[in-house]
């Protein structure tokens, strides 16, 4: 029997915070380079780095966050059988934060005893545990800490299922996961669509990330020996070509057991001619977790942190009181680097399951690695044919435009006002699964409904909050066209927030010069900044900034920026002054007590960086060294007295005085 129950779920947590109000723009150059070996087939050079420069507008920063968890009620939906028991939180990106083995007691999936964002994601927030969804964009997805729709569906013989679903607002897109565990199966089934209703072609982005637990005795295997690898043994991520097991960057040690890796580390499976891809993580004993999908889906990744400091400190930090972890991930395209274009119009499919494996242990581990691995490749399709998978595929696809019966988590009010807007036009029509309440519209989208409803924007108070921003096209056109757009600040703000987002510097500058005109904000001279630093103007940027904290020196965020800009171009008496001028509501934010230490010394103010030294931080950014490197900093003012230090000297002083291990975030060990 299933079923499909919500329930509440106390556990330690922390509140994401108010978003950053400040536009995060994105790269310039949008197709990233990526450094390869001459061994690097030309076939897997296609697409290489295409549309992976970091993209975040629409939406906006979640940076606000701290390490002072409580205990907090998240609303959890249980779709169960007689096998398995998955949990899931619709209220942060619909993770699966549990996928438990009831016959034989037996959790398959680390599991984060504790909700804690961390900066690794593509908006900063992100928590470590369970499978995350990673849609539209390189990087942990727009979503990943934010509600999406989770609703009640049907399954082919009258058993409930669950969908989650939302709209996407950066590629202006649908997508929708449905998942079955029908009477008796040993498989979590998850459908995934991905829908593009739209005249134009897109770039696009999947990996379905599973955290379980890393133990030296775990081995990660996938039906193939080739994998694309970063080679962490130059300056760079170097990317090459290479066969399992045994890889260099593994200390020429077997990379299929992710401990013998002394760095983060991380590599991609290639199946290309694989019928069912699929990856497992297997223990001493031969069982464990393995997935496995449909041929679209068919690319594999494993990650780890590395054992070595700071990949403990990024695993304890991430998960207090949890266990280790590491990551076996299922993607569209060769490489999380491999941009991929998804058509007009178009409708993707695939189906993939989840669930438990007995293999011989011998098998499992045994040195040879195609011994290994189609060993594992028997056992799976004596349990799970590939006629079996593309049937069931077949049956979850017919059953996708189905509506749900009754929704049980409301995610964002985008989608409504999305389906509003594309009800008067000649868009092709949005499937039926994609249910938006109109209830769902809160104040941010009810200030661009008006812009639909009436041709205005409507104004607001200068030194408030600007507010949701909005880039795609057709409120660009809406926005242009309306009798605001010329005459009204805030206006003009949005609609050169738009024009920067899709390369127009000159009609940016434009509109934020105008807005200025009539009436100076914070905002509109903090984007000019912006422009100046892009041309290089560094002096122009920092008047910008100093107009724009004058204006608004409460936000912390305007702090952060003219203090960053002030100690690049190593101006720290000027921003000591700015740090003392803030209030302590600001003072408080990691971001500017890490400047402080900066700056402190800078200014010789030794004291002052012991302190701010001995401080556990939120957001410092995955692989980041600003903290290790003010630590060092510290032991190279007091070793030199006043005669620079050689290479060998500052190697010495490193080796002698590690960081403390709540600073280290380093994501390569470089000693």
């Amino acid at each position: 029997m299933t079923t499909l129950t919500v329930t509440p779920l106390t556990m330690p947590g922390v509140a994401l915070g108010a978003e950053n109000p400040l536009p995060r723009f994105r790269d310039r150059i949008t197709t990233r380079p990526v450094s390869v070996h001459a061994n690097m087939p030309a076939r897997k050079l296609e697409m290489l780095g295409s549309e992976c420069g970091l993209r975040v507008l629409p939406y906006r920063m979640q940076e606000t966050y701290t390490r002072q968890r409580v205990d907090t009620t998240y609303e959890t939906i249980v779709l169960e059988n007689e096998t398995l028991r998955a949990t899931f939180l619709p209220a942060v990106g619909g993770r699966l934060l549990s996928l438990f083995h009831i016959p034989l007691q037996r959790e398959l999936l680390n599991r984060n005893p504790v909700y804690q964002p961390a900066n690794l994601a593509i908006r900063n927030a992100w928590f470590s545990g369970g499978i995350e969804w990673n849609v539209s964009q390189y990087g942990h997805t727009f979503g990943t800490c934010s509600p999406v729709y989770a609703a009640a569906i049907t399954g082919a013989d009258g058993e409930p299922g669950l969908r989650l679903y939302e709209y996407e607002r950066c590629k202006n897109l649908f997508w929708q996961i449905d998942f079955y565990l029908p009477p008796g199966s040993p498989w979590l089934i998850a459908h995934t669509r991905i829908a593009n209703p739209n005249d134009d072609p897109t770039s696009m982005y999947w990996w379905t990330n599973t955290a379980v637990d890393e133990r030296p005795d775990v081995r990660v295997l996938a039906p193939t020996k080739e994998i694309i690898y970063t080679d962490l043994t130059g300056k760079g991520y170097d990317y090459a070509y290479g066969e399992m097991p045994i890889l260099s960057t593994f200390d020429n040690k077997d990379a299929s057991y992710s401990l013998h890796s002394g760095s983060a580390n991380e590599y991609f499976f290639q199946p290309d001619d694989v019928d069912m891809p699929w990856e497992a993580a297997l223990g001493a004993d031969g069982s464990g977790f393995i997935e496995a999908s449909t041929p679209m889906l068919r690319y594999r990744k494993m990650f780890c942190w590395g054992n070595h400091q700071g990949g403990r400190h990024w695993q304890d930090f991430l998960a207090p009181g949890g266990k280790p972890y590491l990551e076996i991930q299922a993607g569209l395209a060769p490489s999380q680097l491999h941009g991929l274009t998804m058509p007009a119009r178009a409708d993707w499919h695939w189906t993939q399951v989840f669930g438990h494996i007995q293999g011989d242990p011998a098998m499992v581990h045994h040195p040879d690695w195609q011994h290994a691995w189609q060993g594992v490749d028997r056992l799976l399709k004596g349990k799970l044919s590939t006629a079996r998978l593309q049937a069931l595929d077949a049956q979850y696809t017919a059953r996708a435009d189905l509506p749900a019966s009754t929704i049980l988590q409301h995610g964002s009010g985008w989608g409504a006002l999305e389906l509003e807007r594309r009800a008067g036009t000649r868009e092709p029509a949005v499937s039926a699964a994609f249910v938006f309440p109109s209830t769902s519209l809160g104040p941010e989208q009810r200030t661009w409904q008006t812009l639909l409803r009436t041709g205005q924007l409507p104004t607001q108070d200068p030194t408030a909050a600007p507010g949701a921003w909005m880039v795609q096209p057709a409120w660009r056109t809406l926005l242009e066209q309306s009798a605001s757009g010329a005459t009204d600040w805030y206006a003009l703000l949005h609609l050169g927030v738009m024009r920067l987002e899709h390369f127009d510097s000159a009609g940016a500058r434009a509109a934020w010069e105008a807005s200025i005109a009539i009436q100076p904000s914070a905002w509109a001279w903090r984007n000019l900044a912006v422009l100046a630093r892009w041309d290089d103007d560094q002096e122009r940027a920092l008047a910008c900034l100093a107009n724009a904290w004058q204006l608004n020196p409460t936000v912390m965020e305007l702090a952060q920026e003219y203090m960053e800009l002030l100690c690049a171009m190593q101006r720290f008496a000027e921003a000591h002054v700015v740090y003392q001028a803030l209030p302590a509501a600001v003072t408080v934010h990691d971001r500017i007590q890490i400047l402080h230490a900066r700056i402190a010394l800078e200014l010789g103010d030794e004291a002052t960086v012991e302190r701010l030294m001995q401080h556990e931080y939120a957001v410092v950014r995955e692989g980041e060294t600003e903290l290790t490197d003010i630590w060092f900093g510290l032991w190279y003012r007091r070793a030199q007295g006043g005669t620079p230090l050689s290479a060998d000297q500052q190697r010495e002083i490193r080796r002698r005085n590690p960081p403390p291990a709540h600073i280290d975030f380093r994501a390569i060990n470089k000693e």
